[in-house]
C-alpha cells in the first residue's frame, strides 16, 4: 500500500474530531504509547491498550509508513515501592521481572515489538535535564528537595482532557500537599525517603514525579514535536495533561498532533482496575482460552468503546476464529492435489469474475473500516465471511470441474487466500504456526475449559455409537448434548465421529 493514496482518519482527543492523518514528515510516523507500570501481572485492560496500538502500528505499515514506535515501562513508581517492600524484595528486581512477564504476554498475543522500550531507570539524566529546563523557565520550583510543577504557568492546562482549573485536584498518584502553591500542582521530583531508590540530582537524592518520564523520552526517541501519543482513556488527565504541560515548558517548539486513546474493558459495568480488585489477568484468561481469541476479543469493539468483559464474548471470539482457520485449512488441503498442475499453469489462467469480485469486495470492506478510525468492530464478518462460503463451496466442486474451469476456479481459490491472509496478518491474528497447528491448539484450550481429555471425549464417543447401535437414541442425544453444554460439538462425517469446539450452551456459559 501507498499511504499518499489511502487517507486515514484518527479520532483526535484535542479537537474531539475524526481528522485524516498528516504527517510531520511525509512518509514517516512518531509513535508513543504509554506502558505499563511493573508491579504485577497485566490484565487485560492493559492487554486492550496493547492490542488497539498495535493494530495502529500494524496498519500504519501496511499503509507504508516508516513508523518508530516508543512504548515504555514505568519501573521507578510508589507502587513498585509498596509491592517490593510487601514481598522483601529490590524494587528494581520487581519491576524488571514483570517487565519481563509484559514481554511474554505480548508475545502470546501477537504484539509486534515497539521500536523502543525505554524504562524510566535507565533515562535518568534526560528526566533530570528536562526538569532542570522546567525550573530554567520558572515553570518549576524546589522546596525542600522536592521539585513541582507550576500548573499557573501553563495557560492551556486542561485543554486535553476538558478539565477546569478550578476544578482539577491534585493527580491521582498523588496526595494533596500544603507546600504547593496551587494544590493542582504536581511533582516532577520527590526527595529521596528511607529504603526506597534513589539517583543523584541538583536537588538532593531522590526519583522522578510519576509523569516527567513520558515527557522526557519521547522527546529523546522522536522530537519535542510528533505525530500520535497513545494511551488509556484514564491517562487524559492527569498524566497526559501534565505532559504536555512539561513539554510546553521545557522545550519551545513542541506538541502532539494527534491524541488517541482506548476505552476501558469493564466488568459488571466497571472499569477494571488492579485498584478494585476486579480484574482478570492475561495469563488467567490465556490459560483456557487461546491467545488469539483474546486478541480478537480485544479487537471485537472499536478500540475508542467501552468493551464489557463476558466469558460468552470469549467463545463467540474463539468459535469466529476456529471457523476462519478451520476454512483456511480446508483450503490448504483442498488445493494440495492441484500443487503441480498450478506450478505448470505458470499464472496463465485468469481468475474467475465471481472470485475477482469477492477478492475486490473483501479488501474494500476491510479498507473502509479500518481508514475511519481502525473501526476493528465485525472486522471478520460481512464480506470476509462471503470469502470463506465461496472457498467452503468451491472446493465441493472443484473434482466435477473440466480442466480450464477448474483452473480458474484454483487461481480464484489461491488468490482469495492471498487476501484473507493479508488482512488476518495486519490485524495480528496469524503466527508462525501452520492453520494445523493453531487448530490443534485452540482444541487443547477447549479441552482444559470443558474439564476433559481427549481419552474422555473417545470413551463418550464409543458409548454413542454403541447407543446408536442399540437404537437407543435418547442416550445417543444425551451424550451430544452433554458435550455440546462443555462446548465440544460432535459431527458424523460418513462412518466415523469427530469433534470440534463450539460455542457452549447457555447451561455452561457464565460472565
Amino acid at each position: 500500500m501507498e499511504a499518499e493514496k489511502m487517507e486515514l482518519k484518527l479520532y483526535n482527543t484535542m479537537t474531539q474530531q475524526k481528522e485524516v492523518l498528516i504527517p510531520i514528515t511525509p512518509g514517516k510516523i512518531g509513535l508513543y504509547v504509554c506502558g505499563i507500570t511493573a508491579y504485577d501481572f497485566s490484565h487485560i485492560g492493559h492487554a486492550r491498550a496493547a492490542v488497539s496500538f498495535d493494530v495502529l502500528y500494524r496498519y500504519l505499515k501496511h499503509l507504508g509508513y516508516d513508523v518508530t514506535f516508543v512504548r515504555n515501562f514505568t519501573d521507578v513508581d510508589d507502587k513498585i515501592i509498596d509491592r517490593a517492600n510487601k514481598n522483601g524484595e529490590d524494587p528494581l528486581d520487581l519491576s524488571n521481572r514483570f517487565c519481563d512477564e509484559y514481554l511474554v504476554d505480548m508475545g502470546a498475543l501477537q504484539c509486534l515489538p515497539p521500536t523502543h522500550q525505554p524504562r524510566v531507570s535507565e533515562h535518568m539524566d534526560n528526566i533530570i535535564k528536562m526538569i532542570e529546563k522546567i525550573i530554567e523557565k520558572d515553570c518549576g520550583y524546589v522546596v525542600e528537595g522536592d521539585v513541582f510543577f507550576s500548573v499557573d504557568k501553563s495557560p492551556n492546562y486542561g485543554k486535553l482532557s476538558g478539565q477546569l482549573l478550578e476544578h482539577t485536584r491534585a493527580g491521582e498518584r498523588v496526595a494533596v500537599d500544603s507546600r504547593k502553591r496551587n494544590p493542582a500542582d504536581f511533582a516532577l521530583w520527590k526527595a529521596a525517603k528511607p529504603d526506597e531508590p534513589s539517583w543523584e540530582s541538583p536537588w538532593g537524592p531522590g526519583r522522578p514525579g510519576w509523569h516527567i518520564e513520558c515527557s522526557a523520552m519521547s522527546v529523546h526517541y522522536l522530537s519535542p514535536k510528533f505525530d500520535i501519543h497513545g494511551g488509556g482513556a484514564d491517562l487524559k488527565f492527569p498524566h497526559h495533561e501534565n505532559e504536555i504541560a512539561q513539554t510546553c515548558a521545557a522545550c519551545e517548539d513542541s506538541g502532539v498532533n494527534y491524541w488517541l486513546h482506548n476505552g476501558h474493558v469493564t466488568i459488571n459495568n466497571e472499569k477494571m482496575a488492579k485498584s478494585k480488585h476486579n480484574f482478570k489477568t492475561i495469563r488467567e484468561i490465556t490459560a483456557s482460552y487461546h491467545p488469539l481469541a483474546l486478541r480478537h476479543f480485544l479487537m471485537s469493539a472499536q478500540y475508542r468503546s467501552p468493551l464489557s468483559f463476558t466469558a460468552s464474548q470469549l467463545e463467540s471470539s474463539s468459535e469466529a476464529l476456529y471457523y476462519v482457520y478451520q476454512t483456511l485449512q480446508d483450503l490448504d488441503e483442498g488445493l494440495s492435489p492441484y500443487q503441480d498442475a498450478l506450478s505448470e499453469d505458470g499464472g496463465k489462467s485468469e481468475q474467475t469474475a465471481e472470485g475477482k469480485d469477492i477478492i475486490k469486495k473483501l479488501k474494500t470492506e476491510f479498507e473502509s473500516k479500518m481508514l475511519d478510525d481502525l473501526n476493528t468492530a465485525h472486522i471478520l464478518t460481512g464480506a470476509y465471511q462471503d470469502a470463506l462460503k465461496f472457498i467452503n463451496a468451491s472446493l465441493s466442486k472443484l473434482k466435477k470441474m473440466q480442466k480450464k474451469q477448474r483452473m480458474s476456479m484454483l487461481v480464484s481459490l489461491v488468490e482469495i487466500e492471498r487476501a484473507a491472509r493479508e488482512v488476518l496478518d495486519v490485524l495480528g491474528l496469524l503466527t508462525t504456526l501452520s492453520y494445523a497447528e493453531i487448530l490443534k491448539e485452540m482444541k487443547l484450550k477447549t479441552l482444559i475449559r470443558a474439564e476433559i481429555g481427549e481419552e474422555g471425549i473417545s470413551q463418550l464417543i464409543e458409548e454413542r455409537i454403541t447407543a446408536r447401535k442399540n437404537k437407543d437414541f435418547a442416550k445417543s442425544d444425551e451424550i451430544r448434548e452433554k458435550l455440546t453444554r462443555k462446548g465440544i460439538a460432535l459431527m458424523d462425517i460418513g462412518k466415523e465421529t469427530v469433534w470440534r469446539p463450539c460455542f457452549p450452551s447457555q447451561a455452561d456459559s457464565s460472565t
